[in-house]
């Protein structure tokens, strides 16, 4: 039997959500499904009864609400951008329904000490204020941080440029770990049915592959003929804002990480985190070319 046996995973509808939902039912909890339309079909999980409650990360009430009629003692949470106070409200309100133990999907971003992060570092900021919050309202023993590096779906950003056969990029030859969604819900599941007391987890994918690379395995997959052109960074940022990207993420983005080839691995975890998905999942990595086989319905 689980530690915790009453799970409740928020953001279900999400990749890694799902994924997490997934391995904490096959690990032996009840888990319940806390997203913001009950009526959104996930499929990764259908044919499994799981238990559905309307709740919004940004509205504590239902939060509240949703806890208390699941009687879930650990919950899964991811950042949301924007959210009152960090999500003070929110946490709070998992705590006061009688949530004991959290997981929360970080970011590998946080390089530093979470309270001496630059507020510059867009991305690893927000997700530090959290885990501040976080370490506030449950203390450093019952949380824990997940950090994943660059996820495999982020390729798909590119996705109308490899609709139209061209894929724009200022740093073709920035490598990437691709971690596979589904790796990170694994653990993110396992960890929430064991209640495993570990204060962060780092995590990258099992690969080092560059940007160009990365198209070529999609290009041989989809059996579709893909160039890749670099471009002036000023255009990569129009581009990816037309993907839907936030400018201020999409500069940042740019800035930060693509520009530097070995961002991920100049992390002094970067030796532990490329590990860590066999050592708390107990599963081995999915490569790129795996993720890609597995979801060219998504391209």
């Amino acid at each position: 039997m689980p530690s915790y046996d009453k799970v409740i995973v928020f953001g279900a509808t999400g990749a890694v959500g799902s994924a997490a939902a997934l391995r904490a039912h096959k690990d032996g909890a009840k888990v319940s499904l806390a997203v913001r339309d009950p009526s959104k079909p996930i499929p990764s999980l259908d044919g499994i009864s799981f238990e559905r409650v309307q709740a919004d990360l940004t509205q504590p009430d239902t939060v509240k609400a949703a806890v208390h009629q699941t009687g879930a003692k650990a919950a899964f949470i991811y950042a949301v951008f924007g959210a009152p106070e960090h999500m003070r409200p929110a946490i709070q309100a998992l705590r006061e329904s009688g949530i004991e133990f959290v997981v929360f999907l970080s970011s590998f971003t946080i390089m530093t000490d979470i309270r001496a992060v630059s507020p510059t570092d867009f991305i690893p900021l927000h997700h530090a204020q959290v885990e501040i919050v976080l370490e506030e309202v449950f203390g450093d023993d019952s949380f824990v941080a997940i950090r994943p590096a660059y996820f495999a779906s982020n390729i798909l950003q590119q996705k109308l440029g490899i609709e139209q056969g061209e894929v724009k990029l200022p740093n073709p030859d920035a490598k990437f770990d691709f971690i596979s969604p589904n790796d990170i819900g694994a653990v993110a599941g396992a960890l929430l049915t064991t209640g495993q007391r570990v204060r962060t987890v780092g995590l990258l994918g099992p690969e080092k592959l560059s940007l160009k690379d990365a198209i070529g395995i999609v290009s041989n997959a989809l059996d579709k003929q893909i160039t890749v052109t670099k471009i002036p960074e000023e255009e990569a940022a129009t581009v990816m804002v037309k993907a839907g990207i936030p400018a201020p993420l999409a500069n940042w983005l740019i800035r930060n990480v693509i520009d530097h080839p070995n961002y991920f691995w100049e992390s002094p975890d970067a030796s532990t985190a490329i590990d860590n998905v066999q050592k708390y999942s107990h599963n081995s990595p999915q490569s790129f070319q795996q993720w890609v086989e597995n979801n060219k319905d998504k391209f």
